[in-house]
């Protein structure tokens, strides 16, 4: 479907729908530019539909329905507690669809052309599209995003799915196997966990194996609580409909088997071939900090073009995008991307929190007055300062995490000291406290906690 008649000619052509996609074309289209965008699926891209916002709707949800039934403690008896999974699968899918007609409102709001299809490069200045029409431009932008990593002897088929179809199944199952330890692992066996199903993770190596160990430890705690096995240091070899054999001989009951291994830019079909577009090693675009790739009429953003691929990074390059084929001077100078797991409890990390000439100090949520008065004390915050006092890194381990870490990013940009965020009045009582008391504590003046002498 096209929402109007394409013109022979487009300032910018956007492929790809996606968040990078969609927030490049409204910027250009604010200044000035004709715009057009192709999307083959729906708007807003894997985020929107299948990703992010997916599996937050869920994370919620396992955690009403778990703290439903564990928390006695508090003097809440509930019983009989159970789950709709096809109501749950209902609301989880309206909620993206309300999204997506929200960004398809606001394309056309801002006069962005929209074309349901595919895109094919045939020159550095001419779209193929799926229609069998050409769409000439005079600048494009590839959003085309990732797709699912797979596996030797693992193809996507039966009950073997990847994590956009975990957050899509209609049923709890009994048992579920992840294979992968990342991220998106964590989550999900963590948000099924809490559902009741028999979660098994298997890690080549650990979990979470480039996060900071202080904060994984936790996680795996509480993954254990939960009842999530995770086998260490081991390779799926082959599978069955009920089953999954490990290298070792061992077998693990998998009603599903979810492969969440990574995931690889998504270039199929674009014609790159026909342009000057480069790619590295691992296939991603290369790009600079205006967003262009190596030929000059072509800009690209988001997972594409690779780490860390994460949806407000892409909003960001895409920002930057339509910029800069306006015209404009920007360009993607940004000191940090902050990062978030979703996990139990949250970890989100913005900047370093190791490396040499750093000062780190940690605060535990244990002397926190929030995290006490909801039972939430398994965490902290880790701060980390040069000698002048300059903040190079927050790691928030703790409920609330995604919400405080927008904090610790503007310190970061802004070059914030200590002494700024020690003397910033913080709310009481709330999380974000934490922050503050590890600043205070940084700076040798703890309130809420006490740090003995370090002997000389």
């Amino acid at each position: 479907m096209v929402m109007g008649s394409l013109p022979e000619q487009v300032d910018l052509a956007v492929i790809g729908g996606g968040v990078g996609g969609y927030v490049a074309a409204i910027r250009a289209s604010q200044l000035g530019l004709n715009v057009a965008i192709v999307e083959k699926n729906r708007l807003g891209g894997h985020c929107l539909n299948y990703a992010c916002i997916p599996s937050k709707t869920l994370i919620h949800i396992a955690d009403i329905f778990y703290d439903l039934q564990h928390s006695q403690k508090f003097g809440i008896n509930v019983q009989g507690a159970s789950i709709d999974a096809k109501v749950l699968l209902k609301w989880r899918t309206d909620v993206s669809a309300k999204l997506e007609n929200g960004v398809d409102s606001l394309l056309k709001l801002n006069q962005v052309e929209i074309v349901k299809g595919t895109a094919t490069f045939l020159n550095s200045n001419t779209l193929q599209l799926t229609n069998g029409t050409s769409l000439d431009f005079k600048k494009a932008l590839i959003a085309t995003g990732s797709e699912p990593t797979t596996i030797p002897g693992f193809a996507f088929a039966g009950n073997v799915i990847d994590y956009k179809q975990a957050l899509s199944l209609a049923f709890i199952p009994k048992t579920m196997v992840i294979i992968g330890a990342g991220y998106v692992a964590v989550e999900i066996g963590t948000l099924f966990a809490k559902f009741g199903t028999k979660v098994s993770i298997v890690a080549r190596t650990d979990v979470l194996s480039k996060f900071d160990r202080d904060a994984v430890q936790l996680v795996k705690s509480r993954m254990e609580e939960l009842g999530v096995r995770v086998y260490l240091n081991s390779t799926p070899t082959a599978h069955d409909a009920s089953s999954v054999t490990l290298a070792s001989g061992e077998k693990i009951d998998s009603e599903i088997i979810v492969v969440a291994i990574g995931l690889k830019p998504y270039t199929e079909g674009l014609g790159l071939e026909n342009t000057k577009v480069k790619l590295d090693e691992k296939g991603f675009i290369t790009i600079d900090e205006r967003m262009l790739t190596a030929d000059p009429s072509i800009f690209a953003v988001g997972d594409v073009v690779g780490e860390p691929m994460l949806a407000h990074k892409a909003i960001r390059q895409g920002t930057v995008a339509g910029e800069v084929a306006a015209g404009e001077k920007s360009a993607y100078d940004n000191v940090v991307v902050p990062a978030v797991i979703f996990s139990d409890p949250e970890i989100a990390i913005a900047g370093r929190i190791e490396g040499e000439g750093l000062k780190v100090t940690k605060f535990p949520l244990s002397a926190l007055g929030r995290a006490i008065a909801l039972d939430s004390t398994k965490g902290f915050v880790k701060i980390a300062s040069k000698e002048n006092g300059i903040v190079k890194g927050i790691e928030i381990v703790s409920a609330e995490a995604s919400s405080m870490i927008s904090e610790a990013a503007l310190a970061i940009e802004m070059g914030a000291t200590l002494e700024d965020i020690a003397d910033t009045i913080h709310p009481h009582p709330t999380y974000s406290e934490a922050i503050q008391e590890a600043a205070e504590a940084a700076l040798g003046r703890p309130l809420h906690f006490f740090y003995p002498k370090k002997k000389e």
